[in-house]
């Protein structure tokens, strides 16, 4: 072995300690909290976890006080589990594994041959991990999650062309507002019928759950991008806070994706605020030249 390949291990072994150590972190404190059937998955996954941690120190032995546990991912964790339920925080880790895998097999050739069939079998066990991660995801709330995405996403376009258009139109923030919560409301309940009809075609779920998810994700956002015009008489501060909580949401829902679905974030991100701004300006411009043409004026 030479010392070129000794120092790459040696620095490989330091991060993969680090990492495993706070992979069995995230995993103990997960198996505390949550419904059994996790805990248990969490459990026997934390046991693994340190497993690895014990086959990486030996390699970085003189330097082993030096690793920590990284607190930021342990608590991120955490918190997406705490805000977005289990089955989400199962989905994030399954990634996780799977980048593990991944860095894994581009190491390997650096591993001493008395090693390999160890490193091998931690190999399997992540590939495991990644299955049994999967497993535990079967059945769970996330069928639905197809449904709140489509109640999201159409609300954002929708609801602020609505809002555009009206502010071109009668250029009135109040009026703006309200329109875009009875056309929110009237929207909500008719993709809530929409979504019901489609679950019914063989969706392995609840159509009832299914149209309720559609209607309360679009109706939820359409007043949150309303509240703004009903804050404000400034049409131009209105629509850039509406706008600015629309950008938000389609962060959180590319990024939701990304992780359920194994897209990219930045494609998914720019597609969909690049619809939501060009819809806005477009049917601002056409709610402009309406009230110039029509001459509508509001007292």
């Amino acid at each position: 072995m030479t010392t070129t390949t000794t120092g790459d291990l040696h620095k490989i072994a330091m991060e993969e300690c680090k990492d495993e150590l706070t992979d069995y972190t995230v995993y103990d404190r997960l198996a505390n909290r949550g419904k059994p059937v996790f805990r248990e998955a969490f459990r026997k996954m934390a046991i693994m976890e340190m497993k690895h941690y014990e086959f990486w120190k030996k390699y970085c032995a003189d330097k082993i006080n030096e690793i920590k546990v990284s607190g930021l991912v342990v608590n991120y964790a955490l918190f997406i589990r705490l805000i977005l339920g289990s089955s989400f925080a199962i989905k994030y880790l399954e990634k996780k594994e799977r980048d593990t895998i991944k860095k894994y097999d581009s190491i390997s050739h650096l591993i001493p041959s008395g090693d390999l069939t160890a490193f091998n079998e931690m190999i399997n066990d992540e590939k495991e991990h990644e299955r049994n991660l999967a497993k535990e995801v079967e059945g769970s709330y996330l069928k639905y999650i197809s449904f709140i995405v489509l109640g999201l996403a159409d609300a954002l376009v929708e609801i602020a062309g609505i809002h555009a258009g009206s502010l071109g139109i009668y250029n009135s923030t109040l009026i703006t507002g309200l329109a875009g919560i009875i056309a929110g409301a009237a929207a909500s309940i008719a993709m809530a019928s929409a979504a019901f009809a489609q679950a019914k075609q063989g969706f392995e779920g609840s159509a009832g759950l299914s149209a309720f998810y559609t209607g309360f994700s679009y109706f939820i956002n359409a007043v949150i991008l309303a509240t703004p015009y009903f804050l404000t008489s400034d049409k131009y501060v209105a629509i850039t806070v509406s706008l600015t909580f629309g950008i938000l949401i389609i962060a959180f829902i590319s990024y939701y994706n990304s992780i359920l679905s194994d897209d990219g974030f930045t494609r998914d991100f720019l597609q969909l605020a690049g619809i939501m701004l060009g819809a806005t300006a477009a049917l601002y411009i056409l709610g402009y030249v309406v009230r110039i043409v029509l001459h509508i004026t509001i007292s």
